[in-house]
């Protein structure tokens, strides 16, 4: 795999980092706003899911095998380790349900659960994920969709 590719990766990944130091969410709006307005739309949030599939189609065959999805997950849980994020917190902390990081795992994105993720299984994701985080439902995501406890 490229190493610019993975670390552009590993950059767009750092979901909510900023979370524990009482910024939930600030860091995927920084990582996923490409205009850099202060939120997140959808065409922005489909151009960096594309980045990040190519990042770890390690053959580029439009196919995420079950090696290359393993590499998936345990690059995402180490830069997780490394910034202070785990996948159990609560959903207050930015950990819950509306987490982004859940719409990158596999049971999200594997639609026939094959094991394997097609470009289109991990693309055709992308709106069910963008709405999870879109708790306001107003079609951008800012700071303040992860402010909202409780919902």
């Amino acid at each position: 795999m490229n190493r610019f590719l993975l670390s552009t990766a590993l950059f767009t990944l750092g979901f909510a980092a900023q979370a524990q130091q009482g910024n939930p969410g600030s860091h995927f709006v920084e990582n996923w706003d490409l205009n850099e307005d202060g939120q997140v739309i959808l065409a922005e949030t489909i151009e960096r899911r594309s980045d990040v599939f190519a990042a770890f189609d390690s053959d580029d065959n439009g196919v995420l095998s079950s090696e290359e999805y393993d590499l998936f997950d345990e690059a995402r849980a180490n830069y997780m380790k490394e910034n202070g994020m785990s996948q159990g917190a609560r959903q207050d902390k930015g950990q819950g349900p509306a987490n982004p990081a859940n719409g990158m795992k596999r049971e999200f994105t594997d639609a026939n659960g094959d094991g394997q993720v097609t470009q289109e299984e991990f693309m055709n994701a992308v709106p069910g994920w963008f709405a999870q985080i879109d708790r306001n439902g107003d079609g951008v995501v800012t700071q303040a969709d992860f402010n909202k406890r409780g919902e």
